[in-house]
């Protein structure tokens, strides 16, 4: 659990694997668009600052949350890397909330077992608009600048 007013998206530069050559994909939610956009920035600011280049990072939007798990598995055809999948899921009055979360973390799972290009979960499922805002820059951080980490680890893994 994230403890207060501490930002886990610290990362050291130096520990990483090199990730110059490397390709990534990323698919972004349009759903909770102004939570998207800042896990996409830190995302795409990490990998930057890790020597990626801009034209090694492709980025597909796609509807909703549940919609992920297709643009990721089209992402992996791309010949990437890595895919990391951005989205964010509030809960609200009724079970959709909890469809959605269980179906988008199934299917990511899936595409991990399923071929040989890692997918990072980069989904928040917060209670409230304010644990998003936190967590996609605020004062928990950036989960996706820790994505953009784990695809890097990820990527080198795989190769």
């Amino acid at each position: 659990m994230a403890t207060e007013n501490k930002n886990l998206s610290e990362y050291d530069k130096n520990t990483l694997p090199n990730a110059k050559n490397f390709r990534f994909g990323i698919v972004v939610s349009e759903w909770n668009d102004t939570i998207t956009e800042g896990l996409y920035n830190g995302a795409l600011n990490a990998l930057l600052d890790n020597d990626v280049a801009k034209e090694n990072i492709t980025r597909w939007n796609v509807p909703g949350s549940y919609e992920l798990i297709f643009g990721c598995k089209k992402m992996q055809q791309q010949n990437v890397d890595a895919v990391i999948a951005i989205g964010s899921v509030i809960q609200g009055e009724t079970k959709h909330f909890d469809f959605v979360c269980e179906g988008v973390a199934q299917g990511i799972k899936d595409l991990n077992i399923l071929h040989d290009v890692p997918v990072i979960f980069c989904v928040l499922t917060d209670n409230n608009m304010q644990q998003s805002i936190d967590r996609s820059g605020g004062i928990h951080g950036n989960k996706g600048t820790e994505a953009a980490i784990a695809a890097i680890k990820m990527a080198d893994l795989n190769k």
